[in-house]
């Protein structure tokens, strides 16, 4: 699998993400029975520009966790661009926290999530939810994090 991947932080805010291995680590999951390459770019925002973007895009005027942008190119190019993900720091934290989650394991669901809707996949009516939550589930328990759906006991860890 070949991930080409860039990650920009919002040098505005206070912001930490993941290393770009482990970035690499669950896109490549994600993509493993859907392409053998891709170009993805993510960006580590805060609140503030989360709000806006979603607001901008999906016409919801709050942050949140995790926008994807895929790439829209004519059929028949054969062109690695998979499109962008924005990720808003805080909020990953926060609902980790919330959750009882691991931080790390709420930062591979969302980046996983997210690549998922790169590929296509969605949550929109309740069959589609459930493909997109089952495979996310296996990919995620694959790599030997906990499923993300079902309630956690977990403690907080750093990235």
């Amino acid at each position: 699998m070949n991930v080409e991947l860039t990650v920009d932080l919002d040098n505005s805010a206070d912001l930490s993400a993941p290393s770009l291995d482990a970035f690499q680590r669950w896109i490549a999951a994600a993509l493993q029975d859907h392409r053998s390459e891709a170009e993805v770019s993510i960006r580590i925002v805060g609140c503030a520009e989360s709000q806006a973007l979603n607001l901008q895009y999906r016409g919801k005027d709050k942050p949140t966790n995790v926008l994807s942008f895929p790439t829209d190119f004519p059929s028949g190019l054969e062109i690695p661009l998979l499109g962008d993900l924005v990720i808003c720091q805080p909020l990953v934290e926060q609902e980790a926290a919330e959750q009882r989650k691991l931080v790390s394991a709420h930062w591979a669901h969302l980046t996983i999530h997210g690549t998922l809707h790169l590929l296509g996949y969605d949550h929109i009516d309740d069959a589609e939810a459930d493909i997109m939550e089952s495979l996310e589930t296996k990919i995620l328990t694959t790599m030997g994090y906990p499923p993300p759906y079902e309630p956690s006991n977990g403690d907080e860890d750093s990235l």
